[in-house]
């Protein structure tokens, strides 16, 4: 049986596999229409989206309270629920994504390099979408339009499979989305959300590199760690974000307290939070006592190495494991380190890639650190919150990314994009 495109399955409604893999064929059609689009049509859809999406606040509350009311029997916090929640102000931020991404530059048919050979050929190097991506991401609905969004405008059709806490709030943005792309001619099956909650679908969809080019899970380890085991194409992932500040021995020490305290306490939960805190030890003495009364103000609890024991009293002795441990709550791990070299030596060794940022007026030691630290983003005197597509001027990101193929650090446009060789001749033979 074929999957009715507007008909929500349960697993009693149509064989698991034929309904993952009718879904990824009609995605893939989809990218080779999309491929093609023109930067006008795109833009238009999204345009008109994010009208239909204010229009449609009433649908989208209601759904959305489905959801919210479904939200103890999942164990949320009372954080997971509120990032759940919509109303009027956030599906006006949606829709105002939407609009940003359509005054972005549309990466497709950019010509990166090119020119003519001696022998006449002329051979050029042009960004092409990746084609079908498939985007397992959590409970917040936003992420759902965010990610139709640049997939689209990038020339990729996309399969979402959202976190079931937010399923009625996602179904009814998705539909949102394929009105418009009727109306305006943009396939509608480059926007599917996968209606199914069983698990065993998304092995299904990663088992199909023939439908599939890429898969980019967004969420915990273990989701992502799944997906890196059972995907037989490419995935675009970070497992950690165990972020580090770093505070030089020349570091503006008020600067230095209040990178640190945003890097960690603007957002606790986040993968561009901090994490881990190096203190050089010749400011040791005058910069840890007054931060960590600040950070224990705002419930942070320390964990730190001997001499961060000592100076302050009220943090507990770190373990080993806490060096590389991402807490994604109120707790920092805190080390005084001699020098340069053993800062960075720590961040390579504990660190996961993701972000990492000195505080220094010393320009010397400001460059080793941006050359010497092998992660996604480097900062130097700037929060580690800044490691994100939009402060990037990417518009919304899909996720970000701490390999270094295909893409690194936050993936916008184009990340989502490849590149292939066109070649024009006249009559030219080797």
């Amino acid at each position: 049986m074929t999957p009715d495109k507007s008909t929500k399955l349960t697993i009693t409604e149509t064989d698991l596999l034929s309904y993952c893999k009718e879904t990824a064929k009609r995605a893939r059609i989809a990218s080779r229409q999309l491929a093609t689009l023109s930067t006008k049509l795109k833009n238009d859809w999204l345009l008109a989206s994010a009208e239909a999406l204010v229009d449609a606040a009433e649908q989208l509350l209601s759904a959305n309270a489905l959801d919210l009311e479904a939200a103890p029997t999942f164990g949320l916090s009372e954080a997971q629920t509120d990032r759940l929640k919509l109303d009027a102000s956030r599906i006006a931020g949606i829709a105002s994504g939407l609009r940003e991404i359509a005054t972005l530059p549309d990466p497709i048919g950019e010509i990166i390099s090119g020119g003519r050979r001696p022998n006449g050929l002329e051979i050029r190097k042009v960004r092409v979408p990746l084609g079908t991506v498939f985007f397992i991401y959590e409970s917040r609905p936003n992420v759902t339009a965010d990610a139709a969004a640049i997939c689209v405008k990038s020339g990729n059709a996309v399969i979402l499979r959202g976190g079931k806490e937010a399923s009625h709030s996602s179904q009814a943005i998705v539909e949102t989305l394929k009105r418009s792309a009727i109306e305006f001619g943009v396939p509608p099956d480059a926007v599917q959300l996968v209606d199914t909650t069983d698990r065993a679908a998304v092995g299904h969809f990663l088992a199909m590199p023939e439908y599939i080019d890429v898969a980019i899970p967004r969420g915990g380890k273990s989701l992502i760690s799944r997906v890196v085991q059972e995907a037989q194409m490419p995935v675009i992932k970070h497992y950690d974000g165990n972020c580090h500040v770093y505070v030089d021995s020349s570091a503006d020490l008020g600067m230095a307290q209040d990178i640190v305290i945003n890097s960690k306490c603007q957002r606790m939960g986040v993968c561009n939070a901090c994490e881990s805190l190096l203190v050089h030890r010749d400011v040791a003495d005058e910069f840890l006592p007054q931060l960590a009364k600040e950070l224990i103000a705002r419930h942070v609890e320390l964990r730190g190495d001997e001499p961060t024991c000592r100076l302050v009293p009220d943090s507990k002795p770190a373990t080993q494991d806490d060096w590389s441990t991402e807490y994604l709550g109120p707790i920092i791990s805190i080390k005084v380190v001699q020098d340069l070299d053993e800062a960075i030596a720590h961040i390579n060794r504990y660190g996961s890639h993701h972000t990492d940022a000195i505080v220094t007026s010393d320009f010397r030691s400001a460059n080793r650190f941006l050359a010497e630290v092998d992660s996604s983003a480097v900062m130097v005197n700037a929060s580690t919150r800044f490691n994100d597509g939009g402060e990037f001027g990417l518009g919304a990101e899909i996720g970000i990314s701490t390999d270094k193929f295909h893409a690194r650090g936050p993936c916008g446009l184009q990340e989502l994009t490849t590149y292939k060789y066109e070649v024009i001749g006249d009559g030219h033979v080797r």
